[in-house]
């Protein structure tokens, strides 16, 4: 692929981060913090959290790394007509992650939360109705780094 075939792919798609490493763990073990699951129907509650489409091989992957890690466990669901389903529960070390993970995004929030507001300062919309002697200011601070 020549890298302006490349560059272009990237500019068609949406802005969206991708969805893996400790966010995805997290988010998986949050679910599975209140019932058993089946990887597919992660997949989905991931998919009704409002998560833009992903392959859900990776989510597949993540489970089996965090059975590894011994963050979860699983077993084989035959009691359900049909082909037997792998289902995934929360481990104590799982919980314990978690609860970890939660601290950490909750401090990485409110570090974007105070870099949000740095940015509000600095948009000039934001600042309509401000006395004259300020806008120039909000330029040149603007400006800085650009």
């Amino acid at each position: 692929m020549s890298k302006e075939t490349e560059g272009e792919e990237k500019a068609d798609r949406k802005p969206w981060p991708r969805l893996h490493g400790d966010f995805l763990a997290s988010s998986l073990l949050a679910y599975l913090r209140n019932w058993n699951a089946y990887g597919y129907q992660l997949v989905q509650e991931l998919s009704k959290a409002g998560l833009p489409a992903f392959d859900s091989g990776t989510v597949y992957r993540t489970l089996r790394q965090l059975e590894r890690a011994g963050l979860v466990s699983s077993f084989w669901d035959t009691s359900k007509s049909g082909p037997a389903r792998r289902m995934y529960s929360l481990t104590k070390a799982g919980d314990g992650f978690l609860t970890l993970s939660i601290d950490v995004l909750s401090h990485y929030q409110a570090v974007l939360q105070r870099a949000l507001g740095v940015y509000e300062e600095q948009d000039p919309e934001v600042g309509e109705g401000e006395p004259e002697e300020e806008a120039p200011k909000r330029k040149r601070r603007r400006g800085r780094g650009t």
